[in-house]
């Protein structure tokens, strides 16, 4: 197949997908049976009449025990979709399909960080294990509405218990397993958890790491929680408290594999799911039963065109949206085989990944430029290695492509040929919102438009729409079926995180807290956090703009920017750099840096000074945590860092 290059502006390049790939696309199935003529007429009017939309998405993605009356209900900035509908994730995500001939499908491949340690889960082993788990918990009391905390590593029993949880209505509240025991015991007493699950441990890099410790550590002032459900993974010695604890498998070994699933309003909460707040507090975001049943199918088979013979891998981590979203209930819902990967990329070594591609026959592939730019550090020979033919699409997530690593992983992963779908969301908004779809053409570092259904504009802090070329924040200014709910806990966070953050530059629109800016053919170019703003002579610049021009760098593998504060300029920039393997530091080099992000942004860009470290502290979206940053080089006290996955990497950050 051919990845045809053309021109679609006089300025920039695009990558149009192949001709196979767009006719045999399942959103192109869609838009012959609608009379669709281009996508551009495909995305005004699933945009203009998204209520239509949505009640088809519905019709087409989700089984309803009862079917709604009204698709929604609109009293801003309150949401209710699919109104009268009775419906449950569980029954879309597994029972249906265990009643079909999907039951003996592959649902996960499951390969745990030993080599070696694989499963291959169907669809219907997977339906008995969460129903002998969720008659487990319903043994131990828990019921519609109760919170079960969940803290996990990226093991099949991860979503085993979401989905148990779902089947009989208790809300799952998962915690990534690398938080520590503070920020675990914050988010289940935040919730008000009545059960943690947990396991003894994990593997990380060959060595087995300890779970189960860290939750006895956090459950010391959790007042709330009343047992704790323990997986046996690693067999290590952990402490044991009876009456307490409970071992996962003794809990269900009488279990019956049967299961009735409670039939849930549209309405009814789903899960909270922690995102970062303001002041390092998080705020517990909370989705629902209805939205999920259709939101997360609709967008996994349009944006990564998932078919009965693909074989699907999301490498993020369950512990956060785009987990819950793409590797649980998206492609659950869909019927998908996925492949779910427990340890880290490189180990045994940088060939672990790609070994995986070529042992399953991965076919779509979904993951962050962060990694991304891992491997372009280690060079080409690593995917070269191994048969990569089966790639026929990709899908980046998780903070802006840079388009030096935008060409390289098509080149070295995806043939030369597979599109890369860019995608843009948070936890808040549930699925992609804007997203590139297999028919359309690509502009390295854009994730193209916003998808069909959702209606998404710039403006400026007046609340006036901006221009092409003008940055400003992102909006919704229709609601959508996964939207967030509401924010957990007392009224009082309620109103000043719900109201007086998301829905504060006007009636009805809401505000994402993110930057983007759209060029003359209309593609969206996402800058970063609202607060993520050097302000430099009068001028307001994106780090992550200036992140990306030094990223274009030929030695340059990752980078992060903050600003210093200066009595004159208001900020000076100062870039921290990560240089690509064996390439030598010197005083030149970091001269030659600053005169590119010179020559790509301007003079008004260029950084103050260049500093060389090993690494740059990471969260788990592979977004540089730049408070951090900026406290450790400044002096400042560290605050909270607990979503700073790489904690060694704040110590390579020298004082300025």
């Amino acid at each position: 197949m051919v990845y045809e290059k053309a021109e679609v502006s006089s300025q920039e390049n695009v990558y149009r997908p192949a001709s196979d790939l767009v006719e045999n696309s399942n959103v192109m199935q869609w838009m012959k049976r609608k009379g669709f003529r281009s996508e551009k007429e495909l995305r005004a009017w699933c945009s203009e009449n998204y209520v239509e939309f949505w009640d088809e998405m519905a019709k087409t993605y989700a089984d309803w025990f009862v079917p709604y009356e009204k698709v929604l209900e609109w009293n801003p900035p309150h949401a209710r979709w699919f109104v009268g509908g009775k419906c449950n994730v569980a029954h879309n995500a597994l029972d249906r399909h265990a009643r079909s001939w999907r039951r003996n499908k592959v649902a996960y491949y499951f390969v745990g960080e030993p080599v070696g340690d694989t499963r291959a889960i169907t669809y219907y082993q997977l339906y008995r294990d969460v129903n002998k788990l969720a008659n487990g918990l319903k043994s131990l009391g828990v019921k519609k509405g109760d919170r079960v905390g969940i803290y996990l590593p990226m093991i099949p029993e991860l979503p085993v218990a979401m989905l148990a949880c779902a089947k009989i209505g208790a809300i799952h509240v998962v915690v990534f397993s690398g938080f520590s025991a503070g920020a675990l015991r914050e988010r289940i007493n935040d919730a008000g958890a009545r059960v943690l699950i947990t396991c003894d441990g994990s593997y990380r890099r060959g060595k087995p790491i300890p779970i189960k410790a860290q939750a006895d550590e956090a459950l010391q002032d959790a007042p709330s929680v009343e047992r704790q459900i323990v997986y046996r993974r690693t067999g290590q010695s952990i402490e044991w408290k009876d009456g307490f604890d409970i071992w996962w498998h003794e809990l269900v070994k009488n279990q019956p594999d049967e299961c009735e699933t409670l039939q849930m309003d549209s309405e009814d909460p789903l899960f909270i799911l922690y995102t970062a707040g303001a002041g390092g507090k998080p705020r517990g975001v909370v989705h629902a039963h209805g939205g999920f049943c259709v939101g997360p199918a609709y967008t996994t088979s349009w944006v990564f065109d998932i078919k009965d013979t693909d074989v699907y891998w999301s490498t993020a981590d369950i512990g956060w949206i785009t987990g819950h979203t793409y590797i649980v209930y998206g492609p659950l819902c869909l019927g998908a085989t996925s492949v779910m990967y427990e340890g880290s990329p490189d180990y045994p070594d940088f060939g672990r990944w790609f070994q995986i591609i070529e042992d399953y026959g991965v076919s779509v592939i979904y993951t962050a430029p962060t990694a991304i730019r891992m491997f372009m550090k280690e060079g080409e020979e690593w995917p070269r290695k191994y048969d990569l033919r089966s790639v026929r699409l990709m899908g980046s997530v998780g903070e802006a492509m840079n388009p030096d690593a935008f060409l390289w992983w098509r080149k070295h992963v995806g043939n030369d040929w597979a599109p890369i779908m860019d995608t843009w969301f948070q936890s808040e908004t549930g699925c992609h919102v804007i997203a590139p779809l297999p028919i359309t053409p690509l502009k390295p570092g854009s994730p193209a438009f916003p998808l069909p259904g959702y209606n998404v504009d710039l403006l400026d802090v007046n609340g006036r729409a901006v221009g092409p070329g003008e940055s400003g924040n992102i909006v919704l200014t229709a609601p959508w079926p996964t939207m967030l709910r509401g924010i957990y806990g007392e009224p009082e966070k309620l109103r000043e995180i719900y109201y007086d953050y998301y829905w504060s530059i006007k009636p009805g629109i809401y505000l994402s807290g993110d930057r983007a800016r759209r060029d003359a053919d209309g593609y969206w170019w996402i800058l970063g956090r609202i607060d993520d703003v050097l302000k430099v002579a009068g001028h307001r610049i994106s780090n992550a703009e200036v992140e990306s021009a030094a990223l274009s760098h030929p030695n340059v593998a990752d980078a992060a920017v903050i600003g210093r504060p200066d009595k004159v300029k208001g900020e000076n920039i100062i870039l921290f750099v990560v240089l690509k393997e064996g390439i030598n530091p010197s005083e030149e080099l970091k001269k030659d840096i600053r005169n590119h992000v010179r020559a790509t942004m301007g003079p008004i860009a260029m950084p103050s000074e260049v500093y060389f470290v090993s690494a740059i502290p990471k969260d788990r979206t592979g977004k540089p945590v730049r408070a951090v940053i900026k406290a450790k080089a400044l002096g400042a006290a560290l605050g909270d860092t607990s979503s700073v996955i790489n904690k060694d990497a704040i110590d390579a950050i020298p004082a300025i």
